[in-house]
């Protein structure tokens, strides 16, 4: 249990750092952004409705962003890029990257060691585990890529 704890601990102080870090280049980009060629952009009626819905609602967005792949750094780039105020985003920080630590300090780490077993223990099984699992991600990554791109006869019948 003490590993767990000190795991957690440790990824908990890592994200806080990250998702921290991130927030503060958002607001220094936001703060840039206003300064620039784009602040008349910036300063439509439109745009301040989208900031003041983010400053406001914002917080469970960022703190669910931790349980996602992929969205977290957008999300926290945003919240400071918008001028989310600290005592809003601070809480959204503290708890989401809290559920990120242990979520990691358990599953993560429970699978990395499930794993490791299975290469000391049976490493041709192992292998051919993660061969399937690559293949698989080439497989869904080339249907994905000709799906997306029309084939010639595709864009023929979209002209006429």
């Amino acid at each position: 249990m003490d590993e767990l704890a000190l795991t957690a601990g440790a990824l908990y102080v890592i994200v806080l750092l990250r998702a921290g870090g991130t927030f503060a280049v958002g607001w220094l980009a936001g703060a840039g952004a206003r300064r620039s060629r784009f602040a008349g952009r910036i300063s439509s009626a439109k745009f301040r409705r989208a900031e003041r819905a983010i400053q406001r609602w914002g917080a469970p967005v960022v703190a669910a962003s931790f349980l996602t792949v992929g969205f977290q750094t957008a999300a926290n780039f945003l919240a400071g890029s918008m001028r989310m105020p600290l005592p809003r985003y601070l809480p959204a920080l503290l708890l989401g990257g809290a559920a990120w630590a242990l979520i990691y300090a358990t599953a993560g780490l429970g699978v990395l060691e499930v794993l490791g077993r299975l290469f000391a223990e049976r490493t041709a099984l192992g292998v051919s585990a993660v061969a399937a699992l690559l293949f698989a991600v080439c497989g869904v990554v080339v249907y994905r890529r000709r799906r997306a791109v029309p084939s010639c006869g595709d864009t023929a019948a979209d002209e006429s």
